[in-house]
């Protein structure tokens, strides 16, 4: 088994060469060289204008409830040819449309077919109750993506991976541990919503704090029960004004700016009944024995979410192969774009290796 940490600093991306399959360099290359993407009018109009790349919307179902996602693939697949395909999940308050569009595009420019979605409960998916943060049924999604491929002649049932980013990213792990059907999975600022939610952005909330927030969604139940309206809790701040931590800055500007990311489908709400579920959860439990698949962690040095990585770096021990890519003064947000070109070239590598694509 092959363990690992590399450390990327810009000057060293150069040193994939060293260790990509042929051809490897190349693409890996040309995708950390494309300019940054920082904004969904920007990625709306660089989508539309790329002829090597095509777009489609699709629908797939997750048991009763109809999923809404959006395809990248490359223009010119040949007739009667099966592509690598790449499952992308959006992070925890994100949409199909922000960061996890952005990386599914990057794959299709290098030759994978990727999809993006819409949770469950979210977006332009079914569900009720809106809003809802399930993992239980989040990790259900991404498996119901890897069945949808399945069914599509243009993919190669073989040569299906899975990556997410912040909550996406951890929910694509878990699901990887039970669905063999994927055969690598990566995660970028990975974010393990129930360590999240009980510990804090940072890891050091109490035992005290968690089971005073619960005992306060418990009366919240009590009164919903009883005629009161649902309640909703903000992901992130709504505006950076006043906002004193620099990544909690990042985030909300990142999801509440018209010059960013901020998008109809990721209201910055979810319900307040999501949290005992989520308490109730840790994406990483049975990670040393169940995840036997290749597992590729990326995240921003000044992440004050890379406790989460390390974590699951640390204790994926049967694993095929495990490796952290730290990106030096990255933090959790750049890697929703500013730094997709420094997290590129790892992730074409990795999936280049393992879904063998001659393509790169």
């Amino acid at each position: 088994m092959n363990r690992r940490t590399v450390l990327a600093a810009g000057a060293s991306l150069v040193s994939l060469a060293a260790v990509a399959p042929a051809g490897a360099a190349g693409a890996a290359g040309a995708s950390a060289n494309e300019a940054p993407i920082t904004g969904l009018a920007e990625f709306t109009k660089t989508v539309s204008e790329d002829r090597t790349v095509s777009r489609r919307t699709v629908t797939f179902r997750n048991g009763q409830i109809d999923m809404a996602g959006v395809i990248f693939e490359p223009a010119d697949m040949e007739k009667g040819k099966a592509y690598p395909a790449i499952v992308v999940v959006h992070p925890g308050g994100g949409s199909k449309e922000q960061t996890a569009s952005l990386y599914a595009y990057r794959f299709a420019q290098q030759g994978y077919i990727s999809l993006a979605y819409d949770a469950s409960h979210q977006g332009e998916s079914g569900g009720m109750p809106r809003l809802l943060e399930n993992p239980t049924v989040r990790v259900e999604d991404v498996r119901s993506a890897v069945d949808y491929f399945t069914t599509l002649p243009v993919v190669d049932r073989e040569r299906i991976a899975a990556m997410g980013i912040c909550a996406g990213g951890a929910y694509a792990i878990n699901a990887t541990m039970t669905d063999h059907r994927i055969k690598a999975v990566a995660g970028v600022s990975s974010f393990n919503m129930g360590d999240g939610f009980r510990k804090g952005w940072f890891g050091s909330g109490t035992v005290e704090e968690q089971l005073a927030t619960l005992r306060n969604v418990a009366r919240q139940r009590t009164a919903e029960a009883n005629g009161a309206e649902p309640a909703m809790f903000p992901y992130v701040p709504d505006s950076p004004e006043g906002v004193t931590d620099p990544e909690q800055v990042e985030v909300s500007e990142y999801y509440r700016l018209a010059n960013r990311w901020m998008h109809a489908n990721s209201p910055n709400r979810f319900l307040a009944s999501s949290t005992d579920k989520i308490y109730a959860y840790d994406a990483f439990t049975n990670i040393g024995v169940l995840l036997t698949q290749p597992l590729l962690l990326i995240a921003g040095s000044d992440a004050g979410t890379k406790w989460h990585s390390d974590r699951a770096f640390a204790e994926a021990a049967s694993a095929g192969e495990k490796e952290l890519f730290v990106v030096p003064g990255g933090t959790h947000m750049s890697l929703y774009d500013r730094d997709v070109g420094k997290a590129m070239p790892k992730l074409l590598e990795f999936f280049g290796r393992h879904l063998d694509n001659p393509a790169i």
